[in-house]
């Protein structure tokens, strides 16, 4: 008699060996947060049709088995091959058997060296093709917006074009900044990708149109029907 296991999927095992979170709170400014948050949902809608593209934000990344230390936490991650969309406790590459494609750091003044120097090393070591830093509050001492695109396993920065945009080859999309957010543009159709959020607003903002114009069509109507 044979006995046939399945295999967990990848980051679902809670091991107390890599923990989930460090306890302490995100501690960043609203715009922050509101930056991190669109990111997140708007590549969540982009690849909602990809089975092996998985969306991640500030999920603890472990990319040393047995080293529970050989961690980042990166604001937004996208990951193409991996093993579906399920929940993850964290993101271990050695179960994953990829590592993420595209990460993202919303940077403040606290992260700003961190995003600049020690991520950017890791990431590169890790072979993560692209790597953009956002800051909200950008200015002409701290830019908007950096990207880094990797090549012969050195990042290589990439140039701004003229509207301060820069495109994502992994991604296929257009990064533009409008503070606080970071718009996603699609490089096929030169259409800015929504949130859920936004969509509802835009869905709500239709209706609305409707429901004024059926109004007006039924006051011509009546005024039209009224007798003379």
């Amino acid at each position: 008699m044979s006995i046939t296991t399945t295999k967990p999927l990848p980051g679902t095992i809670k091991d107390p060996r890599y923990p989930e979170s460090d306890g302490q709170p995100l501690g960043e400014t609203e715009l922050h947060v509101l930056a991190i948050l669109h990111l997140y949902e708007a590549l969540g809608h982009f690849f909602r049709n990809h089975a092996d593209v998985h969306i991640a934000a500030d999920m603890f990344l472990y990319y040393e088995q047995g080293n529970p230390s050989a961690c980042k936490a990166p604001d937004v991650m996208v990951t193409k091959g991996a093993m579906g969309k399920h929940p993850r406790r964290s993101f271990r590459i050695w179960e994953e058997g990829v590592a993420p494609t595209v990460i993202f750091e919303v940077t403040s003044d606290k992260s700003r060296y961190e995003d600049a120097e020690a991520k950017p090393r890791v990431y590169a070591a890790l072979r993560v093709s692209e790597y953009f830093v956002f800051d909200p509050d950008g200015d002409d001492d701290n830019p908007t917006l950096t990207g880094f695109r990797l090549h012969n396993g050195v990042y290589q920065q990439l140039p701004l074009d003229a509207a301060g945009r820069l495109t994502s080859q992994e991604l296929g999309l257009v990064l533009e900044p409008e503070c606080p957010l970071l718009r996603l543009v699609d490089v096929r159709t030169g259409r800015r990708i929504m949130t859920y959020s936004e969509q509802a607003d835009a869905a709500d903002a239709e209706r609305a149109r409707t429901a004024e114009m059926e109004a007006e069509l039924a006051r011509l109507r009546a005024s039209q029907n009224r007798p003379q």
